[in-house]
């Protein structure tokens, strides 16, 4: 049976100060949704704005329960408090949301090795990890899902050979949640991936894409939000295992048109830039 609120439900994130990963927590917490986030930001950024405790006062201002953990995905010792922390605040897990993530699009020979050890051990590892300590809370839950923002495999050689780092870190996420889902299928537990079809206007894309020109062509995290608040309404049991679209999965719910979502009101669809890793 499809859920049809998120009301009581409970969602553990990594990252979700600013951008998408915000975008999803306030989706939830307007049907009155526990967030819980695990994050770093515990002061303001010079370049970026929110931290994990104005976040927390966004999620509670649109009418959900916020829980803003101080700590980071690559610490074990912090990975194993927020599950525990958000088991004792709200009495279980329902979702997890491997929302946090590093970004580098140097090539090969550019990319500083520090650089792709924080790759790996953000998105892959801090996936698997993360995942990994709240399956056994997530085994009590009614409909419990695990959601990766990270692409479909995609092998041509024109994505694994433009940025050979950030890719392998992506599609690592990818691979640990398939990893996941198959595993815990007969558990119940649900485990997808989402990936837009065209960039969201972050500052993950102002700063590390294209600046401002590329803000403008890009769609709103709203749309990533909407996605996936659709599928954490999905029957775990039967929905699990897919890298799943943002676009489709909302014509599958009924919404085909996007124009709201543009970041500059007007932009047709055909001028925004499209994503990497699908086209």
């Amino acid at each position: 049976m499809t859920d049809k609120t998120l009301a009581g439900k409970t969602i553990l994130m990594s990252g979700g100060s600013r951008g998408i990963g915000l975008a999803i927590a306030l989706r939830a917490a307007r049907d009155g949704a526990n967030i819980a986030l695990l994050a770093k930001t515990d002061t303001p950024h010079p370049k970026l704005e929110g931290t994990v405790h104005s976040a927390a006062e966004q999620i509670r201002a649109a009418g959900g329960n916020a829980l803003p953990i101080v700590g980071d995905v690559r610490n074990d010792d912090d990975v194993t408090e927020a599950v525990l922390k958000t088991q004792g605040e709200f009495g279980g897990i329902d979702i997890v949301v491997n929302n946090a993530s590093v970004i580098d699009l140097s090539r090969s020979l550019d990319l500083p090795a520090k650089k792709y050890d924080l790759m790996q051990d953000v998105n892959v590892r801090g996936t698997f990890m993360l995942s990994r300590a709240a399956v056994p809370i997530l085994k009590d839950s009614e409909n419990p899902h695990i959601l990766s923002l990270s692409p479909p495999l995609n092998l041509d050689p024109k994505w694994l050979g433009a940025h050979t780092g950030y890719t392998l870190a992506k599609y690592g996420m990818t691979m640990a949640t398939l990893g996941m889902a198959a595993e815990f299928a007969k558990a119940g537990i649900a485990a997808n991936t989402l990936w837009p079809a065209t960039t969201i206007a972050t500052a993950a894309v102002q700063f590390a894409l294209g600046g401002d020109m590329m803000m403008k062509v890009s769609r709103t995290p709203e749309i990533y939000a909407d996605a996936a608040y659709e599928i954490f309404l999905k029957p775990a049991g039967s929905f699990t295992g897919q890298t799943l679209i943002v676009e489709d999965v909302l014509r599958d719910a009924g919404i085909t048109d996007f124009s709201g979502y543009a970041a500059v009101p007007g932009t047709p669809d055909d001028q925004l830039f499209p994503d990497v890793f699908l086209n």
